[in-house]
Formats: structure tokens, C-alpha cells, sequence
């Protein structure tokens, strides 16, 4: 019996709001990655329809956060502002 190998993964471009979501999300202490895919996931849905506030879409991602939520909201922010994507204030 063998074994295939398994299948490619294909990257989204670097601008695309999956991405920018994702990478904005990356840099904030979670108990688990899984909590930070979780808040990566809820940025994009605030990136893609903008129905609530920043700080909303973390607090609807239920991620364990080792920081403050407010202090999370400002490195988020901070981040989208890298990536070329204006956050309320």
C-alpha cells in the first residue's frame, strides 16, 4: 500500500483580504493558534461587509486572547494600517 502525497496548498496574494485579514491576526498572543485563525476568520468577515466595528469582530470571535481585547483591537488596527486598510477609530 502507498501513500500519496499530499496536495498542494495554494497561497492567497498578498492583497488579498483573506490574506490581509489573517496577517493582521497573526502577531496577537491566543492560547491556541486555533484562536487566532478564529480571529483572522472574523476580521475578513468585518473586512468583507464592515456591519459592525473592529472591536465587535473581535469580541464575536470568542478567541482567548492572552492581551486586553482593547489592546488586541489597537495591534489589529495598527496592522491593517500596514496593509494599506483604513480602520474606524
Amino acid at each position: 500500500m502507498t501513500t500519496k502525497a499530499p496536495s498542494k496548498v495554494k497561497e492567497f496574494p498578498a492583497d488579498s483580504l483573506e490574506k490581509i485579514a489573517y496577517n493582521s491576526a497573526k502577531d496577537i498572543p491566543t492560547v491556541e493558534p486555533n484562536d487566532a485563525s478564529r480571529l483572522g476568520y472574523h476580521i475578513w468577515i468585518w473586512l468583507k461587509e464592515k456591519e459592525c466595528t473592529l472591536a465587535d469582530a473581535v469580541n464575536r470571535s470568542e478567541a482567548r486572547l492572552l492581551i486586553p481585547k482593547d489592546e488586541a483591537v489597537k495591534i489589529i488596527r495598527e496592522a491593517l494600517l500596514k496593509f494599506g486598510v483604513q480602520a474606524e477609530s
